[in-house]
């Protein structure tokens, strides 16, 4: 056989008048027609037969007018085994694992004219989604793009209650002791490898000027919903058609979050919208060309390029021997069908069958702002990481913004965050808000060592310090003491 000449060239399995391939019936029984047969219509059924599934006692599939109904061989199920390894048909279907190795291609279809090359790091073809067009049509699902739905008017009935009453918002917080600034600066410097410990131990205390710095919090959790068409293989399970009642809208579908202020996120089939769908990806067989040896069965050796030897230089003369990855022979059976020819398809997992749905994606998001007032020389996020007294909380479906905080900075953001949340998620329904006021000690310390004045800071009940003028502070490794 010439190299040119495909593998295959007899005729294709009997009975498929535009030489398509079928799958092969039992022996005296007439193959199981192509689905896309002249004159046949698997894929809805016919006027007059029974639709899929099918009644107890009946074929799945009315057979065209004077053949026998497919069945499969005696002993072997009409489709592969779930999981793991997939028997092979008596056909040829090669099996999953190692073994059932052939040296004549089952594929019947399109080959190129010649071997491909190996490829030892070829990888499967992905599964591909079935086309939207040939999908159900259901109402309340025009968008499938898996963009956000647009929530339904809020019905809360928080929006048209009273503001909450005012609230004492005493701002009264402890004053730093010289010995507790001293204290919080060795703890600082111990912690800090480049920093000398006698500036903390010897330093005179000039003044300590307390003061409060206010931070406020928002916090909205919220729902968002989106849908897209999803599929699986079809293997048997259950299916929730349009046959058992209309479908519901996306925000009728009751779902609860696991937690208050926890993103959290599921997935849920929409009731009544599953149906059973020849796979798009290999028209129903179950199989497709192989993506390595492109149905031929074999390819070429990689290691002597097809010639099936290679030469070498020995004691000052050129030597041919027979390339002993492929025996001489130049060419090699696929690795990845064993030499039929053809695959599982990977989009079905080789059922020939899809189960297509609706499937509704729920996230529950927290969207968090702040705001820091602080009037002195400290980084305000020094200011968040740090705890302090909350003097104000509030958690309700809408909350008020905050108008009878002694600062007036704090009302003002308050007012701008709240309206913020309120118009910047159209895409979410807010399930709750809530939010808070702390107020962070914060002490200035001056001080004076060795003809040398500098200032750090003392915060938050921590007592946390930044120092960034430390008088004794190396980055080269020293030791300082």
């Amino acid at each position: 056989m010439s190299e040119k000449q495909p593998l295959l060239s007899g005729p294709p399995y009997p009975g498929n008048p535009q030489g398509q391939p079928q799958y092969p019936g039992t022996q005296g029984q007439p193959p199981y027609p192509y689905p896309s047969a002249q004159g046949q219509q698997p894929y809805p059924p016919a006027q007059g037969q029974q639709p899929y599934p099918p009644a107890q006692g009946q074929q799945p599939y009315p057979p065209a007018q004077g053949q026998q109904p497919y069945s499969p061989p005696s002993g072997q199920s009409p489709y592969p085994a779930a999981g793991g390894a997939t028997p092979g048909y008596q056909s040829g279907y090669p099996a999953a694992t190692s073994g059932n190795h052939v040296d004549t291609p089952t594929w019947q279809g399109e080959v190129p004219d010649d071997d491909p090359d190996e490829n030892p790091n070829v990888q499967p073809p992905s599964a591909t989604a079935p086309p939207l067009e040939k999908m159900d049509q259901f109402s309340g699902y025009e968008n499938m793009e898996g963009t956000p739905l647009q929530p339904p008017p809020s019905y809360n009935e928080a929006l048209h209650s009273q503001p909450p009453q005012s609230q004492d918002m005493a701002t009264r917080v402890p004053v730093v002791s010289e010995e507790q600034a001293r204290n919080a600066l060795l703890d600082h410097v111990s912690q800090n490898c480049c920093f000398g410990s006698k500036p903390a131990n010897e330093l005179i205390f000039t003044n300590i000027l307390p003061s409060s710095a206010f931070h406020y919090s928002l916090e909205s959790y919220t729902e968002k919903r989106s849908t897209k068409w999803a599929y699986e293989p079809y293997h048997g399970q259950v299916i929730d058609g349009s046959f058992n009642g209309v479908a519901p809208s996306p925000w009728d579908i009751e779902a609860r979050p696991p937690a208050l202020f926890q993103s959290h996120t599921v997935n849920m089939e929409v009731p009544h919208t599953a149906s059973v769908k020849p796979c798009h990806d290999c028209i129903g067989l179950g199989r497709k060309r192989c993506y390595n040896c492109h149905g031929r069965g074999r390819t070429r050796c990689h290691s002597c390029h097809g010639h099936g030897h290679s030469t070498h230089y020995i004691n000052g003369h050129h030597e041919r021997r027979h390339c002993h990855f492929c025996h001489g022979h130049g060419r090699k059976r696929c690795f990845v069908c064993n030499g039929h020819g053809h695959t599982a398809c990977h989009t079905c997992n080789a059922r020939g069958q899809l189960k297509c749905f609706i499937r509704l994606t729920i996230e529950w998001i927290v969207h968090h702002d702040d705001h820091v007032v602080e009037r002195t020389s400290l980084p305000d996020e020094l200011i968040r990481t740090v705890s302090g007294e909350t003097v104000f909380k509030q958690e309700l479906p809408r909350v008020w913004p905050i108008n009878h905080f002694p600062d007036v900075n704090i009302n003002e953001a308050s007012k701008n965050l709240v309206q913020r949340h309120l118009t910047g998620f159209q895409a979410e329904r807010i399930i709750m808000q809530r939010h808070k006021v702390r107020v962070i000690p914060v002490a200035n310390i001056h001080c004076h060592w060795n003809n040398n004045s500098f200032s750090y800071f003392v915060y938050g009940f921590e007592h946390k310090v930044h120092a960034p003028d430390y008088p004794q502070q190396c980055c080269c490794g020293c030791t300082l003491l």
